[in-house]
């Protein structure tokens, strides 16, 4: 039987996902391997029988292998960022404080090392900051068991990897943003944690009065992730002898910055009035980066001859490292979001060795703190 227009399934999916082929599915269905392929495909449509043994072999529903995409829902989500109007945009969902956030897939954005799948599509309108999503799977379960972290700290990735396989229900999407964008995007409710990295030498403390300034009265606990060092990231074997801030005006060092708002931007400042240099003396200040491991493939690259980061990122692009600071890296939370059963469950694991074991093998990385509340506010 031809397969109608609006029939669609993920017979695939499952089956691999259980390590199954064709004909081992076609065994346990008495069917044949064709019937399989033309499914799979979208060729056949297979009949009510046919359904029912697919089903049963693979322990699922009929609903959780076929639907009819007019079924699939729209929703109406805020999006995280403004974006050109008019445009059709490929999106990753979910549920924030209440109302459905929608995050565009654009630029890097859209990858890591190979390209993020789409929750949805929809098409921006002029004069708003909604969008009308249609999703592309029925997976609304999976939506709610969506907690969304913003920041910068690469760990953040390996800490989500290991917390999905700990808990398979969860997903966690990790938003990159410096520490300031991080904390801002969290006030505007697109983030349940932000993570962040800030020293204010006037305090003497981390991350906690910038949390004060920007929630401006809302409550939050500040959890530790873990201290890392940060500093000088050079080229292996440091063939221009840098020691010290310093050097890289004597030297006539080529940099690479990062951001506004960046706690690495802010402890290279710092270092730098400390030391009583001017910011335009050291070249390169004012060539941006975006993140920890585009300052690395500067470095490596040979575009610039050093760039603030960590010793985790140094040791995992095979760089010289000149630690300058060991800086705490905290998750702010609203307390609001403390007790939704993801954000718990995701916390949960802060204490599982199989995060630890993650941590411990970077490098740079003291987590002797991990899941310490450090501070409310």
């Amino acid at each position: 039987m031809k397969q109608d227009s609006d029939l669609r399934n993920n017979l695939k999916s499952i089956r691999t996902r259980l390590g199954m082929s064709q004909q081992d599915l076609a065994n346990i269905a008495n069917v044949t391997r064709q019937t399989i392929s033309g499914v799979e495909s979208g060729l056949y449509a297979p009949s009510v029988a046919i359904t029912l043994r697919l089903a049963k072999a693979l322990g699922c529903q009929v609903e959780d292998l076929f639907w009819l995409e007019r079924d699939l829902p729209e929703i109406e989500a805020v999006l995280a960022k403004p974006v050109p109007n008019g445009q059709q945009l490929r999106v990753s969902m979910a549920r924030v404080g209440g109302q459905w956030i929608a995050y565009p897939l654009i630029g890097k954005d859209a990858f890591r090392q190979d390209m993020i799948p789409a929750d949805g599509e929809g098409e921006t309108c002029t004069g708003t900051n909604k969008i009308r999503v249609r999703l592309l799977d029925d997976n609304l379960d999976t939506l709610h068991n969506t907690v969304v972290i913003a920041g910068c700290a690469p760990v953040i990735s390996l800490w989500a990897r290991a917390t999905e396989r700990w808990h398979p229900q969860l997903r966690v999407q990790y938003n990159f943003a410096n520490s300031m964008a991080a904390l801002h995007s969290l006030c505007r409710g697109e983030a349940h944690i932000a993570g962040m990295h800030l020293y204010d030498p006037e305090t003497g403390q981390y991350n906690t009065p910038f949390v004060r300034d920007v929630l401006a009265g809302r409550e939050a606990v500040l959890i530790t992730l873990g201290v890392w060092e940060e500093g000088l990231l050079l080229k292996s074997g440091n063939p221009m002898g840098i020691r010290t801030v310093t050097d890289l005006v004597a030297g006539g060092v080529t940099i690479v910055n990062r951001e506004i708002g960046s706690g690495s931007r802010m402890l290279l400042e710092q270092t730098l009035q400390k030391e009583q240099i001017p910011f335009d003396a050291v070249q390169g200040f004012d060539n941006i980066l975006k993140s920890h491991q585009d300052v690395a493939q500067a470095v490596v690259g040979g575009i610039a001859d050093a760039g603030m980061s960590t010793g985790s990122v140094a040791t995992a692009f095979g760089l010289g490292f000149i630690p300058l600071n060991q800086s705490r890296y905290d998750l702010v939370i609203l307390k609001e979001y403390l007790e939704e059963a993801p954000v718990q469950q995701l916390l949960s694991t802060l204490g599982h060795r199989m995060v630890h074991s993650q941590f411990e093998i970077l490098g740079g990385y003291d987590i002797s703190k991990i899941g310490e509340v450090v501070a409310t506010v």
